[in-house]
């Protein structure tokens, strides 16, 4: 097997393949609530900046990139982490499933075959998650990473599938399964990367600080 780093899309990157990351500005209040109601709106504001620099370092071999970012006049404050060759883009209006429906149809009416999106609450992602989901819709549907808390934190399409973001409970532990159960429903193909979890809480912030101490960027 080649090096992943041989495979790398800079060094020739394969033709329809796409990374849509979901970012937030980074404005206290606005972002990480819930670690918020911990450390208060600025220091959870600046964690948050951080998960999204670690995460955005880690994939920046990538070249077919995307920021889509809320809200919709926060291109300035996005525009510090586009990277060379990437762009960035509004989510649009709408719930979670709405935005992510519209970021595949956008994708797919460009030209791209292979779209996985992303969040920005999982600093441990790498290239090599990315690689592997773009992999895995050679031959399938889907693919799904499972989060911990019952979300997720990929999802990768080789087409549009609506039914797949309509009517889902998001910010719920049933994310994932109803997910699922929609994709068999409709005798669709799926790959299940590894499962990983978000930063949300205190004790969640306290042990990514503790993995980067110890000089494992990745550890969940």
């Amino acid at each position: 097997m080649r090096p992943l780093k041989e495979q790398h899309p800079r060094q020739g990157s394969v033709a329809g393949e796409k990374l849509i990351v979901f970012v937030k500005a980074p404005l206290p209040g606005a972002v990480k609530t819930r670690l918020a109601a911990a450390m208060g709106a600025e220091p959870a504001c600046a964690a948050y900046g951080r998960m999204v620099a670690t995460l955005l370092h880690q994939l920046q071999g990538l070249s077919t990139v995307e920021l889509c970012f809320t809200p919709q006049d926060a291109a300035d404050e996005i525009r510090r982490w586009l990277q060379e060759g990437w762009t960035s883009s509004p989510q649009g209006n709408g719930d979670l499933g709405r935005r992510l429906q519209t970021a595949f149809e956008r994708s797919f009416a460009a030209g791209a075959g292979r779209v996985v999106v992303i969040g920005s609450d999982c600093p441990a992602v790498t290239t090599r998650d990315i690689f592997q989901a773009w992999q895995g819709l050679r031959t399938n549907d889907v693919v799904l990473g499972p989060a911990t808390d019952g979300g997720y934190w990929l999802i990768g399409l080789r087409q549009v599938q609506p039914d797949l973001f309509q009517a889902i409970p998001w910010s719920t532990e049933r994310v994932f399964a109803e997910t699922l159960k929609r994709i068999r429903q409709r005798s669709l193909s799926v790959q299940i990367l590894r499962e990983l979890s978000d930063l949300d809480t205190e004790a969640d912030w306290r042990a990514f600080l503790a993995a980067r101490r110890n000089g494992d960027g990745t550890k969940t």
